[in-house]
């Protein structure tokens, strides 16, 4: 499987799995549940990245700002609860989430269009 094969893949898995979230987000604001509140709000925002990198998988090096911009925040939010997952014993069962996000950041920065120099540079040396 070549390399653009592989992104394209890794945006439809982690474009459905972040779309998936609007089920939670549904539930939350069905149930008037308000200290979930703020869980339906950070969700809503990986509903919204999942379906623009469901869009993406059309031109993945036309849409690279998104993909780095779905990488760095996965990093962020993975090194967050990170920090959360070791001082605070309450979140001990978020190491899941924890690594899952770490996982599609690796995963997508891997595979991840060059910049389009760099593109470019290398299609004049073939």
């Amino acid at each position: 499987m070549n390399r653009e094969r592989a992104l394209k893949l890794a945006l439809v898995v982690v474009g459905l799995f972040f779309t998936a979230a609007i089920y939670p987000v549904t539930m939350i604001l069905w149930e008037k549940d308000q200290p979930s509140y703020e869980t339906a709000m950070g969700l809503s925002l990986y509903v919204a990245l999942g379906i623009l990198l469901l869009a993406a998988v059309r031109d993945p090096a036309g849409h690279r700002s998104l993909i780095t911009f779905a990488v760095w925040s996965s990093f962020a939010h993975a090194a967050v609860m990170g920090v959360m997952v070791f001082r605070d014993i309450r979140a001990r069962g978020e190491w899941v989430p924890t690594v899952i996000l770490f996982a599609i950041g690796v995963t997508l920065a891997v595979l991840a269009p060059p910049k389009q120099g760099m593109a470019r540079a290398k299609a004049a040396n073939l």
